[in-house]
């Protein structure tokens, strides 16, 4: 049962003092205890009843409300008949630890309570608990390595009656029970995978249930079972990589045994999971190879022979690609402290996906690699896409984020943000060093845009990385002399490292944070550094046009 209901139940006298967004946990079981330390008699789930007799000062509530969190517990009830109102510290505890609390009436005995806690849950135990083993058996001996999760969700179709589909962090349909039939609308997955982050980077407990329209959906996450420290990690690590079960009915009511059966399915799924993760690591290491080739300057012959090795793994039983994109992608968290590399890779393989491309694996086309904050995705064109000659072939960037916008937003919440790049066309490995320049440059022009999730296109930089060839020599050494020379010259009387200052502060978009930490200063010495800047040019680093007179400038010199 529901602690909505235990609320909605008058002759319980129940009073919420704190927790109202968690009123759809399920209550499991109960307990009594005035022990300062009840965490050997709980297992999760229960409604604890309190008559607060551990309590001898304010101190004491901030501990036994953390032991209780946890635990797992559903919700805390504290007892009014000794001390009368509930004191404040213990509510300002549960709001910390996102612990439900109520308030019992002093004319009601927890006996009361607990009596019509057991009867309900005893009743809906009563009549599923035979089923949901024998269930449980058939799924682990039917599990992903004999069909995939389509053959754990057709179980719970023909059992349990149950509509579920698999979705990736954007909303991609991965899976579905038959009993399901055609995916989820693109809009409603969409939907469910924003409602899943949002929660998720809230710290919710699953499942959570969302409404779509007239029809309720239960969440319940999908983590990867070879996470072994997964418990201890920031949740912003693994967010925007992690699936979820979307199964379309109310779990809020189901008893323990049914919401312990569903949780068994995600840890099948996520066996599943981390296979095709593990099957991804060969074209990670391709694109590694190929893209430390490329920024180490290797000969372009070189380069190509690499690719020909690398096109039958991506473009199987097409041969070679005529043509190459490349993607950069970058995703950063305000106060640093998380790796961006990784999370910034595994988005790329969720959101590069082939429409064309049928079955269950829709990323074996692509293949990105990472290095330091940054994800470069090299991406093959067949030849149905080679018959544009490059102009318009590919990936284009206004549509890139289209479908996937909403739920990244959420689940970057307030802290986060995701800027692309993707280069044109090339047709060749001589132009694969030019495409990844081109794509950091639309990267960092989606950069300076608003908004937690930007994408910018190689056609948007016309109006300027792509002229610079074209002005005049004695333009640009006058150009760039009168915004430059006055920082060389003092970087070579004072040793002052203001070029490399200056390019790492445009390179973090104006952050003084992620600046400080690239260049491992403290933050007043890089305003410092930057107000040398200002006062030797006469510029002001907080402008637009100027930031964008230095980054030309130093881009010609």
């Amino acid at each position: 049962m529901r602690l909505r209901a235990l609320l909605d139940t008058d002759a319980l006298g129940l009073r919420l003092l704190g927790g109202e967004d968690e009123l759809d946990r399920t209550v499991r079981g109960v307990m009594t205890t005035d022990l300062k330390d009840p965490s050997r008699y709980l297992s999760g789930g229960e409604l604890v009843l309190t008559g607060l007799a551990w309590r001898h000062d304010a101190a004491d509530s901030e501990p036994f409300v953390r032991i209780l969190a946890a635990a797992g517990v559903a919700a805390l009830a504290a007892g009014e008949a000794e001390l009368g109102d509930v004191p404040e510290d213990l509510v300002l505890a549960c709001v910390r630890h996102r612990l439900p609390l109520f308030a019992v009436h002093e004319s009601v005995a927890f006996a009361t309570i607990t009596e019509h806690v057991v009867r309900q849950v005893s009743g809906e135990r009563a009549g599923d608990l035979a089923a949901v083993v024998d269930r449980h058996r058939r799924m682990m001996t039917s599990g992903p390595g004999g069909g995939g999760p389509d053959v754990v969700l057709d179980l719970l179709g023909t059992d349990l009656d149950l509509r579920a589909w698999v979705l990736s962090p954007t909303g991609r349909p991965i899976a579905g029970s038959k009993l399901a039939g055609a995916a989820l609308p693109a809009d409603v997955s969409a939907k469910l995978a924003a409602e899943h982050l949002a929660a998720a980077r809230t710290g919710r407990r699953g499942p959570h249930r969302v409404l779509v329209g007239t029809t309720t959906y239960s969440l319940f996450p999908i983590r990867s079972s070879g996470r072994s420290a997964a418990a201890s990690r920031d949740v912003r690590e693994t967010v925007l990589s992690d699936w979820l079960l979307a199964v379309e009915a109310d779990a809020g009511d189901w008893p323990a045994e049914r919401l312990d059966l569903l949780q068994g399915v995600t840890q099948l799924i996520a066996v599943e999971r981390d296979r095709r993760d593990a099957a991804r690591t060969v074209r990670r290491r391709l694109a590694q190879e190929v893209l430390e080739l490329v920024q180490t300057g290797a000969a372009p012959a070189e380069i190509a022979a690499r690719l020909r090795v690398a096109a039958p793994v991506l473009l199987p039983g097409l041969g070679a690609a005529p043509h190459w994109q490349v993607v950069v992608a970058r995703v950063e968290w305000d106060g640093g402290g998380i790796e961006g590399g990784p999370v910034a890779q595994s988005l790329l393989e969720e959101i590069l996906v082939d429409p064309l491309t049928s079955g269950p694996e829709h990323s074996d086309r692509i293949a990105v690699a990472h290095t330091g904050e940054e994800a470069i995705a090299l991406v093959p064109l067949p030849a149905v896409s080679a018959e544009h000659d490059g102009s318009e072939a590919g990936i284009l960037a206004d549509a890139l984020l289209e479908a996937v916008r909403d739920p990244l937003t959420a689940g970057l919440n307030d802290d986060g943000r995701l800027t692309l790049g993707v280069s044109a066309a090339v047709h060749s490995a001589e132009g694969l060093r030019g495409a990844l320049e081109e794509a950091r440059h639309a990267r960092r022009v989606a950069a300076a845009r608003p908004g937690r999730v930007c994408a910018a296109g190689h056609q948007e930089l016309a109006s300027h990385v792509l002229l610079l060839p074209f002005v005049p020599d004695d333009v640009r050494r006058a150009f760039t002399a009168r915004l430059l020379d006055p920082l060389r010259d003092y970087d070579r009387r004072h040793r002052a490292e203001l070029i490399p200052t200056l390019e790492a502060f445009l390179d973090c978009d104006g952050s003084w944070t992620r600046c400080a930490t690239r260049l491992h200063l403290h933050v007043n010495t890089l305003r410092y550094r930057v107000g040398r800047i200002e006062q030797l040019t006469g510029r002001d680093l907080s402008r637009l046009e100027d930031k964008l007179d230095f980054f030309l400038a130093l881009r010609m010199s």
